[in-house]
């Protein structure tokens, strides 16, 4: 067994550390990467990637039951579930071998089996509990990505009590399902089998189904999930589980105790980092609340070492765990000093209508001391809108009053996480509120709510 060399070895193959592999390749160095599964991380292979397309199967199969609006009719609409599962396999599988090809395009070498650090430079692949490789490395970049969290009292069996993967691999349609927790997986899923005639219910211990977006976008979001028929709970707290041939749960509330039950449950209530057996504590990697402590552009307490994505805490998002990948990369190859900046990450919730963010909420400018000017438009008045028949949904913009900085960005309705993009960007080029509402929107487009948002808030808005 010959031991592998490697300028930098990257530890997990998902949308952190296949990027941050492809990156060091780019710089001319040499990469290894470890990978105990499949290439893609659980974001592509289960995940981001196939629940997009599960959900875009909800999306069209409510579509069709809009079709007459359209001019359309059809007899006996119908679906079939095992086929919706497979399509979404088969795009997470076609985005895997996309990653296979990229490793191979860069001459990225891949490494089967699980790793663990036996030093600062040296590293130890074992299948099955056999060492099968040894690497020395220059530098270690730790993406080993994460997990789903359970509640006390609750053991995810992934039969009655499931997590997103299960959720994704469903036999048949469940005749009733308790999502506990809110947040961007809960509320997808929910959406998801509500359309397909799931009695869905939704247990969240905060005060909102989305607890870190604006409060106002959250009340939207979830009247009009309600309308579509879910059943929400908030500031509930499950107090005891009980699992037999159903889920029944306690729940306490500001107005009670109460007992809810569902076929199975599904465990949404956040992530833990893959923190354990990689060796950490041998070579001195600190490691906090369960995620390893990391600076600005990803340097862990050891020289040489590197951790990004959900291993290193908050925000467990794809596109968050890719940049920091670059941003390592390039620190560490000494190519530039840009630090990963986590005030203008977006979040995205792909559930219809779909809800999109990036910066401040309203609640958050305010406390933070800053005067501000906000702006709304409603997608009712466009008319691309109209045109689509999608006009449930609005475009909140958050502005420093004084020098007109976007704080914060908030957007519900269709192809919000789509629209979101523009606002990223001013963020970044630090845009003002007369910029963006004078930046020439096409017509007819969803964007022109954004152009017209920036003009409400300082009273400027034509449509309104």
């Amino acid at each position: 067994m010959a031991e592998k060399l490697f300028d930098v070895t990257v530890i997990g193959g998902g949308p952190g550390g296949y990027v941050a592999a492809i990156r060091a390749a780019q710089l001319g160095m040499k990469v290894g990467i470890i990978e105990r599964d499949k290439l893609g991380g659980i974001c592509l292979n289960w995940g981001c990637i196939p629940s997009k397309a599960l959900l875009k199967s909800a999306e069209l199969f409510n579509s069709f039951k809009k079709a007459e609006e359209f001019g359309f009719s059809y007899k006996d609409l119908t679906f079939d579930f095992g086929k919706i599962i497979k399509r979404s396999r088969d795009v997470a599988d076609r985005i895997s071998k996309g990653v296979e090809y990229l490793m191979k395009k860069n001459k990225i070498e891949v490494v089967s089996g699980t790793a663990r650090l036996t030093g600062k430079n040296a590293i130890e692949v074992t299948n099955d509990g056999k060492v099968v490789d040894t690497v020395k490395t220059k530098y270690t970049i730790l993406a080993t990505g994460g997990r789903p969290r359970s509640i006390p009292g609750a053991t995810i069996d992934r039969k009655k009590i499931i997590t997103s993967t299960e959720a994704m691999t469903l036999p048949e349609v469940p005749k009733s399902l308790l999502v506990i927790g809110g947040g961007a997986i809960g509320i997808e899923f929910a959406y998801f089998y509500n359309t397909f005639g799931t009695k869905v219910t939704i247990i969240e211990m905060l005060a909102s189904v989305l607890p870190k977006e604006d409060r106002e976008i959250t009340k939207l979001l979830e009247s009009s999930l309600k309308k579509q028929g879910i059943e929400i709970l908030t500031n509930a707290k499950v107090e005891s589980v009980v699992v037999g041939n159903d889920v029944r749960l306690k729940v306490s509330t500001k107005e009670g105790t109460t007992d809810v039950k569902g076929d199975i449950a599904l465990m949404a209530v956040g992530v833990q980092g893959n923190v354990e057996n990689l060796g950490l504590e041998a070579v001195g990697v600190k490691v906090e609340k369960g995620a390893i402590v990391v600076d600005k552009f990803g340097k862990t307490t050891v020289d040489g070492i590197y951790a990004i994505g959900d291993v290193s805490g908050a925000p467990w998002l794809a596109h968050a765990a890719s940049q920091q990948g670059v941003v390592a990369v390039e620190h560490l190859a000494g190519k530039s000093i840009r630090s990963f900046d986590r005030s203008n990450i977006p979040s995205c919730t792909y559930c219809q209508p779909q809800v999109a963010s990036v910066g401040m909420t309203e609640e958050a400018a305010v406390a933070s001391g800053h005067k501000i000017k906000v702006g709304r438009f409603p997608y009712r008045p466009l008319g691309k809108a109209m045109a689509i028949g999608a006009t449930e949904g609005t475009v909140k913009l958050i502005f420093d009053e004084k020098y007109g900085e976007l704080l914060g960005a908030h957007i519900l309705g269709t192809e919000a996480t789509e629209l979101i993009a523009e606002l990223v960007l001013a963020r970044a080029l630090e845009t003002t509120n007369e910029e963006i509402h004078r930046t020439m929107h096409a017509h007819p487009t969803l964007s022109e709510a954004i152009m017209e948002a920036a003009g409400d808030a300082f009273g400027h808005a034509i449509h309104l």
